[in-house]
């Protein structure tokens, strides 16, 4: 039986295999990194795209409730979801904004997937809120909501 210095037929020992398959494990690691950082940074443009696509009203309600999601949880990542921005913890959609114009409905959307455990005792709550003026009220109500979901969801 051959010590773990000795040789094998390929002519590495096995302290030497092991150190390469750690090695590998660590470029994989790195390489998994690297396409889950371009990932996120294209579905970051893709979200920024889609608000600049929008009708004026809408882009301008877009841009604003954007900016108070990513302020309001800056660990939310950004994401298309069916087509309009949305917000993902954990890989999965949080919350959204649905633009009217380009839904062809009367009002813009922001809502909350059933990921949001914004769930109440009595049984009856909201999962989305119209939307068609981005007032400091409306916009604060938003972050609050958004904090609460991202509070509740990560326990």
């Amino acid at each position: 039986m051959a010590d773990k210095g000795s040789k094998s037929a390929d002519g590495f020992s096995a302290q030497e295999r092991a150190a390469m398959k750690s090695r590998a494990a660590e470029l994989k690691a790195e390489a998994r990194r690297a396409r889950d950082a371009d990932k996120a940074a294209t579905d970051k443009a893709d979200v920024l795209a889609k608000i600049a696509e929008m009708p004026e009203t809408d882009r301008l309600l877009a841009e604003r409730v954007h900016a108070t999601v990513t302020e309001a949880a800056p660990e939310l990542a950004p994401k298309l979801y069916y087509g309009q921005p949305g917000y993902t913890q954990g890989g999965k959609v949080l919350c959204f904004f649905r633009s009217g114009q380009m839904d062809k409905e009367r009002y813009s959307t922001f809502g909350f997937s059933t990921q949001a455990d914004l769930d109440d005792p009595s049984s009856l709550w909201p999962t989305s809120y119209a939307l068609s003026e981005p007032t400091k009220e409306a916009l604060a109500a938003i972050g609050d909501l958004v904090k609460q979901a991202v509070r509740r969801t990560a326990n």
